[in-house]
């Protein structure tokens, strides 16, 4: 079994430290596998990181248009290359990319995301990989990517709601 990602950060933690470790990866992953990490590439990834919540295209459009001139195929094509090299995930729910919590890992995606403060939260539990393949096996299907998206509530949402049926 993988290591889980702290699933939801607590309000306190370090998230420079998340974008920091983020960008060392991908530079590192990227210069094993032969893949030019470019400026543009790099930043793109550290505007999908600046936050835990997930990130659309034109919103990172927007955020470089400040910085650079940008067109939108230019962004995707950065997105298609981050998901490519396993450094980012696209939420198709939300037609939203977030950034990987263990790229040096290949892996299937599942993430938990809050409807209330749109988080996201991946976790890396192979039992469920293992049995939601199984299922598919046994329905003479044959699984090439598997992305498990589940929508409720976050612990901090639950609360600042009252909710009493959200536990830590």
């Amino acid at each position: 079994m993988r290591k889980h990602a702290q699933a939801f950060k607590s309000v306190d933690h370090d998230h420079a430290c998340c974008v920091n470790d983020a960008l060392q990866n991908a530079e590192h992953l990227c210069g094993q596998k032969g893949a030019r990490l470019t400026g543009l590439r790099r930043r793109v990834l550290e505007l999908v990181w600046e936050s835990h919540r997930p990130v659309g295209a034109y919103d990172i459009l927007e955020a470089l248009m400040k910085e650079q001139r940008a067109a939108p195929p230019t962004v995707y094509r950065a997105l298609e290359f981050l998901q490519e090299q396993g450094l980012v995930h696209r939420l198709a729910s939300l037609n939203a990319f977030v950034g990987c919590v263990d790229p040096q890992t290949p892996h299937t995606g599942q993430f938990l995301i809050c409807g209330m403060c749109r988080e996201a939260a991946e976790i890396l539990d192979e039992n469920v990989t293992t049995m939601l393949r199984e299922t598919a096996l046994r329905a003479g299907f044959d699984v090439r990517r598997q992305t498990v998206e589940i929508t409720g509530t976050c612990n901090r949402c639950g609360q600042r709601s009252g909710n009493k049926e959200i536990h830590p």
